[in-house]
């Protein structure tokens, strides 16, 4: 690629990170440490790179020592991993004789070949910092590649503090909020659940026509365009029928099924391969059950506000997707399951011997107070000393069945926590 052509872009760019307003996202991050940030698209991921660069700027870094590149620049369409040789020596030329560069590559997965480039740089060094929205970035083949020289952090969509704090509503004490601030805590709760917490979502009024654009492009270009698939109708059903079952396991019998009652000639391997595809480009996520790897997991969407747009009255499955994003949030991917074993429990942290059932409402209503508190109980059988939550849309209370002490919760004030 023309270097004179890559210069330019690198200029144009710096406009990105200059002139943007942050919000500071909580995720503690180290001085002199490689970044490896991945997530679903539109999340904050760039974000997280120019909270950095302002830091590394106001610690006296010069700007020209900066060089900031996003791939997703219709100009870079045609990049190869040549060129990111290129824009190194272009970093050394503008940095001069004050120092090294330092680099962020913006969704560096549209370059092939990108992951030996940035483990020599490092190897040489350099701080160097680079975003994906491709799961596949974190593969044992990349890692290994990759030599335990960057530290991965996931990036979600706001988490419900944030969220609050991009809306003016800051140093929150949950037992001492006021009549006024918990009315506006829970009105911005409902809003959260509701159209999800990307981060410029804030600012919009008519939410869902954007979160539907952000919803295209993941769809059309993470998973139809990269992985060249011709039968987007059957991508499309089988997301359907995960937004329809986000409370249950689901199997990829049940899928293939689907599709193919819908007169779509497919193979198992083929569905297990979209929705690998899914998986892999952020929009969705599983949980396994721990009491048997070997059942079919659930599904989630990393965003409530999508999970949104494929349903109708999708209330009760938003709680709790809502609640599945702030575990893995909390304690990671590979921390957080559900539990069936002739008893169903929403959520299990075995790390923390904590067993979470969500439901929008329970006291009441006698069934649903009996079925959700029962499977505490069954749980205590297999695993005693089960701390227990019960998540709720609004109500608040301790409960106790058979010596088991319940804590029932509404779910933006357990966000709070």
């Amino acid at each position: 690629m023309n270097r004179d052509i890559l210069k330019q872009i690198i200029i144009d760019q710096k406009e990105m990170y200059l002139n943007n307003l942050l919000i500071s996202r909580d995720y503690d991050l180290e001085e002199n440490v490689n970044y490896c940030f991945v997530g679903i698209r539109r999340t904050g991921k760039s974000y997280m790179m120019y909270q950095q660069i302002h830091n590394l700027m106001n610690d006296g870094i010069s700007s020209s020592q900066i060089i900031y590149v996003n791939f997703e620049d219709e100009r870079l369409l045609e990049i190869g991993v040549d060129d990111l040789n290129t824009i190194l020596e272009i970093g050394i030329e503008f940095s001069g004789s004050k120092g090294k560069p330092y680099l962020f590559l913006d969704e560096i997965q549209n370059v092939d070949g990108w992951e030996k480039f940035v483990r020599r740089v490092a190897d040489m060094k350099y701080r160097i910092n680079i975003t994906g929205s491709n799961s596949k970035m974190l593969s044992k083949e990349i890692a290994s590649t990759l030599g335990g020289r960057f530290m991965i952090v996931n990036v979600f969509p706001y988490s419900f503090k944030e969220y609050l704090s991009a809306n003016h509503i800051e140093n929150i004490m949950v037992d001492q909020i006021g009549t006024k601030k918990r009315a506006d805590i829970v009105s911005q709760y409902e809003q959260y659940m509701t159209y999800g917490a990307f981060p410029e979502l804030v600012d919009i009024k008519n939410k869902r026509p954007f979160l539907n654009n952000i919803y295209q492009t993941v769809y059309l270009q993470d998973i139809i365009t990269r992985n060249k698939i011709t039968n987007d109708f059957a991508v499309r059903l089988i997301l359907k029928k995960i937004a329809e079952s986000v409370t249950k396991a689901l199997s990829f019998n049940r899928l293939t099924n689907i599709v193919k009652s819908a007169g779509i000639s497919i193979g198992k391997q083929t569905v297990i391969n979209y929705v690998g595809h899914m998986l892999d480009s952020y929009l969705i996520f599983s949980l396994q059950n721990y009491a048997s790897k070997k059942t079919s997991p659930k599904y989630y969407f990393m965003d409530t506000g999508l999970l949104g747009l494929m349903l109708l009255d999708c209330k009760t499955a938003q709680l709790e997707n809502l609640v599945a994003v702030e575990l893995i949030r909390r304690y990671g991917f590979e921390n957080v399951y559900f539990f069936e074993n002739n008893i169903e429990v929403d959520f299990y942290v075995p790390s923390e011997n904590l067993a979470i059932q969500v439901s929008m409402q329970v006291l009441g209503d006698v069934d649903t107070l009996e079925r959700e508190t029962r499977a505490f109980v069954k749980l205590n059988q297999f695993i005693p000393d089960t701390k227990c939550l019960l998540i709720t849309n609004s109500e608040e209370t301790t409960l106790k069945c058979d010596d088991i002490e319940i804590d029932m919760i509404p779910a933006w004030k357990w966000l709070l926590d």
